[in-house]
This record gives C-alpha cells, structure tokens and sequence, in this order.
C-alpha cells in the first residue's frame, strides 16, 4: 500500500476521531452550564408564609385536555390545543417562572414545582408534536442523552433549570418522599396520570397519596400474572426511594393496593420483571 493510499484509508477513521472529540468537547461544556447549579438555594422556604399561588388557569387548561379513559388511565388531547390554550400554558409558566419560590411555605413549594415541572413538559411535547414518545425529542445537551430532561428549559430566580433538575436535585431530595413519581409526569403511557387538573398547596399530599392509589391498581403499577409479580420500572429505576428493595417496593404497594391486590401481593417476596411503556400519553383523535 502506497503512503497516498495509507492516508485515504484512515481518513474515515481520522473524522471519526474529530467527531468523536468534537462531541466530549461540546458535552463538557455542557457539563460546565449544568454545574452553575446551587442545590443549597433551594433549601430556603418561608413556613409562616400565606402566600397561595394562582393556579386556576393551568387547571382549566387540564381540565380541558387530560381525558381519562374509564379504566385508571388518563390521557392527553395534544392534537386538540388550540393556540389560545398555548397561550395560556406559556403565560401560566412564565407566572411561575416570575415568582419567588423560595418565599413560600414548603407544601406551596411542592404544588409549585410539580405543577412547573408538568407545565414545561407539556409545552416540550406541544413543541415537537407529533412524536411516538417524549424520549424521541433529542434536546438535552450531551453525547449519549436522550430526550428532554436535561435541556435548560427554564430560568428561575436566576438560575437555569432543567425538568431532571427539577426532579432529581430539588423535590426528590428535599422532600424525600417517593410520593413525588406520582406527581412528576412524563408524557408517557407507563407514567402515573397527570391529573386534570393543577396541585395545591392546601392538599398537594393528598392528591399525590390518591394518584399513588390509582397507579398502584392499575396494570401498569403493579399486577401479579401466574403468580409472579410485575412492577412498573419506576420501582426500579429509583429503588432507593422505595426502601432500597424489593420487599421495600412490595410494603410501598401493599401501603396503597386496594383489597383484590392486596391479596395477591400476599407471600410475594420480589419483583419478577419490571416494565415501562414510553408511548407518548396520546388520546387518539376521533
């Protein structure tokens, strides 16, 4: 092989190599943005605070849109937002963005970002809609990620914030309570239901204990088939917040399942398979 030819056969391999470094360069600098993250701002609360955000519009928006199926599954009428109601969602997250979170009592604060959290989801997916799944919208910064979670998506009290910050860096670890996947949704089938309507400070624990109870009863939460039991892969995928195991994912079941599951939960000492369905939460045009 001539020198000539040596060049030409590793050049395909050579813009590989740049592509390739292209990617850890831009994906570090990714990671550089996301580390301006202050977990410790987000501790502050006010609990003497009366302070009731205004969630009216985001709950008439709900009600107009998440339809429940009759069998413990609501959906979501994307197809059918009309480009006031857009309106209304942008102009209710933008009220959030605006407001000073970190001045309310902590069960206001819960309502707040789990209602956020739900409002951006929904305009990410109004945003690339039609799409089979959330995974599919392929924004968040970084080589090997999938999906939306990651993507700086909105600004509050200056910070920059992403739907997993939200999540995993905020209500995860300062309320500490797996209460908060029932709250948090994901545009997708295997989800627990986004509600029809938005969460309140006045009973947010309440309505997360409710949805649990739904989504427990449900299939797709948990079921037992030939004897074995079958759990959605949120029990897996944040294990930790489930008592570490799983007898901790069954006591956690148990806690919520309504009489016909719980009895077949009885003598059930682990998870045989976990499953999730990422199809996006789509009620099917008429």
């Amino acid at each position: 092989m001539t020198i000539s030819q040596t060049v030409h056969s590793l050049r395909p391999l050579t813009t590989f190599a740049m592509t390739l470094l292209a990617g850890v360069i831009w994906l570090g600098s990714q990671r550089v943005e996301a580390s301006d993250f202050d977990a410790d701002h987000w501790q502050a609360f006010d609990d003497a605070s009366t302070i009731v955000l205004d969630h009216s519009a985001f709950s008439a928006l709900l009600t107009a849109i998440v339809k429940p199926d009759g069998a413990g599954l609501h959906l979501v009428d994307y197809g059918s937002v009309s480009t006031d109601q857009r309106r209304v969602l942008d102009t209710y997250v933008e009220s959030l963005t605006n407001s000073t979170v970190t001045g309310l009592n902590r069960d206001e604060q819960l309502a707040y970002w789990i209602n956020l959290y739900n409002a951006v989801t929904l305009q990410v997916i109004l945003d690339h809609y039609p799409v089979e799944s959330i995974r599919d919208i392929g924004i968040s910064p970084g080589f090997f990620t999938v999906g939306p979670w990651k993507a700086l998506l909105v600004t509050v009290e200056g910070q920059k914030l992403s739907l997993d910050n939200m999540e995993h860096d905020i209500l995860r670890p300062q309320w500490k309570t797996p209460l908060i996947h029932y709250g948090v949704n994901c545009a997708s089938i295997g989800c627990p239901n986004l509600l029809p309507e938005a969460y309140q400070g006045a009973n947010v624990i309440a309505a997360l204990e409710k949805n649990a109870a739904v989504y427990i009863n449900h299939p797709r939460g948990a079921r037992v088939e030939d004897g074995r039991l079958i759990a959605s892969k949120i029990y897996t995928w944040f294990q930790e917040d489930f008592g570490g195991s799983d007898k901790g994912v069954i006591d956690h079941l148990l806690k919520y399942a309504d009489p016909e599951l719980k009895k077949a939960l009885a003598g059930q000492s682990s998870v045989a398979r976990f499953e999730y369905d990422w199809s996006l939460n789509d009620r099917p045009s008429n």
